[in-house]
This record gives structure tokens, C-alpha cells and sequence, in this order.
């Protein structure tokens, strides 16, 4: 599984990806994000689906990019460019991939800043090759393994967010899912954007590098739950001590 999150804030653009492959008795890792650069160009792509699928795609758009790129002058040209590098491969593999047992599945979050916006985007895609559009109203979108991880920004992220506030709901929206899910884990990916910067700027986390946020975040959880008013619960106690 995997768990990658994108995030739109009118001041930028976080994005953060986990590394697990796959899990068990032994366990790979590999990067789920891709960064595309030139000149006034900044664009990232993370997916999560069949891992022949994500790489023979993902092939076919950095050659598209490499061929067209500078002719892509708004992020939404790339997004329509890798949605028909997804139908390739699926003309291509669907059939037997899906002879074999083996769904064909992929989706992917696009975001970044061409020439010619006039802000960063952020965009969903789905494996038919068709997307949508990420805004001010609901500001970010999980693909992979998404239930753990939406109420903590649900509940804190808005549009207006810092681009550090949204980090940090992100690290804690990605540390929910991994310790409810074993098959995601670190190291994380993380992207920043600034808004008309058109630089994106990329680090890697490593679990130890996050130990003590992970841990702090534990021991706060903890004492708000024992800080939590308990006179609503005294009908329920007292129906329970008869």
C-alpha cells in the first residue's frame, strides 16, 4: 500500500510520500516522487496503484517531458500529458494484467506551477486518465492508504494554513496511518512549494529524524484524553454500577 498526501494552501504547496514497497519478512523501499524542473517550471507527481503500472507510466511522461515539457506552459497541460501516457499503458497491459488476477489500478497527485498559471495547482488523477482539480474548499487528497490519516487534517488544515502548520498535519496524518497500517513506513518524502517561486524544494525524513515528534505527539494525545471532561459520561457510569 502507500500513502501519499498533497496539499494546497494559498501560500504554497506540501506534498509527502512514504517509501514502503513492501512488507512482511523482507521489506523494499523505493521513491514514490517524481520532480520536474526547467527554467519557470516546477512540477511533482506521486502515485499509488501496481508498481508496473506507476513505472511504465511515469517512463512514458518523463519522456513526454522530455520531448514537450517547455511546451507544457500550465500544470493542467502535464496532468492531460500523464493521463494519456495512463491510457497508454492500459491499452497496452489492462488486459493481461487483468487475465493474470491483477487490477488495474493507478492514481496520482500532480501539483506545481508553469509558466503561465496564475497560482500552483494541485490536481487528483484516477486511473481512467481523467482528474480533478484540488482547491480553497477541501485543500488536500490522500491516495493509498487514506482512512487514518484524514481526521487529524480535517480537523486542523485549512486553505489559509501556514505552509509549516500543513508539515506538520501531514507528518502526523502520515504517523497515524503507519502505526495503524504495516504497510506504510518510513523514510518520507517531503515537497515544498512556495507560491511563485517556481522552485520546489525536496528532503528526505528518516524515522529516527522524526522519533521525538512521533513520541511528543503520543504523550500530548495522552494528556488531553485524561484532560477530556468526564460529567456527560456519569449516566452512562451509574446505568453501568446498578
Amino acid at each position: 500500500m502507500t500513502y501519499c498526501l498533497g496539499i494546497k494552501l494559498r501560500s504554497g504547496l506540501v506534498a509527502i510520500a512514504d517509501t514502503r514497497i513492501t512488507s512482511g519478512n523482507e521489506t523494499t523501499t523505493a521513491k514514490k516522487i517524481y520532480v520536474y524542473r526547467h527554467e519557470r517550471q516546477s512540477l511533482f507527481i506521486m502515485t499509488s496503484g501496481l508498481r508496473s503500472v506507476r513505472d511504465k507510466a511515469v517512463t512514458y511522461f518523463q519522456e513526454a517531458l522530455e520531448e514537450h515539457g517547455p511546451e507544457f506552459n500550465k500544470v493542467y497541460k502535464a496532468v492531460n500529458a500523464f493521463g494519456t501516457q495512463l491510457r497508454r499503458v492500459a491499452g497496452e497491459d489492462k488486459a493481461a494484467l487483468e487475465s493474470a488476477g491483477f487490477h488495474f489500478n493507478l492514481n496520482a497527485i500532480v501539483g506545481g506551477q508553469l509558466n503561465d498559471d496564475d497560482e500552483h495547482k494541485l490536481y487528483l488523477i484516477y486511473p481512467e486518465g481523467n482528474w480533478v482539480e484540488i482547491g480553497e474548499h477541501s485543500p488536500f487528497v490522500i491516495i493509498g492508504n487514506s482512512g487514518y490519516g484524514k481526521p487529524i487534517l480535517n480537523r486542523t488544515l485549512t486553505y489559509d494554513s501556514a505552509i509549516s502548520v500543513a508539515l506538520k498535519a501531514g507528518f502526523l496524518s502520515f504517523d497515524s496511518t503507519r502505526v495503524s497500517a504495516n504497510d506504510v513506513e518510513f523514510p518520507i518524502d517531503v515537497v515544498l512549494y512556495k507560491r511563485g517561486s517556481y522552485h520546489i524544494a525536496e528532503h528526505r525524513f528518516e524515522k529516527e529524524d522524526l522519533a521525538k515528534v512521533s513520541e511528543f505527539w503520543d504523550q500530548q494525545l495522552q494528556v488531553a484524553l485524561k484532560n477530556i471532561p468526564e460529567e456527560w459520561m456519569d449516566v452512562a457510569i451509574k446505568k453501568m454500577n446498578k
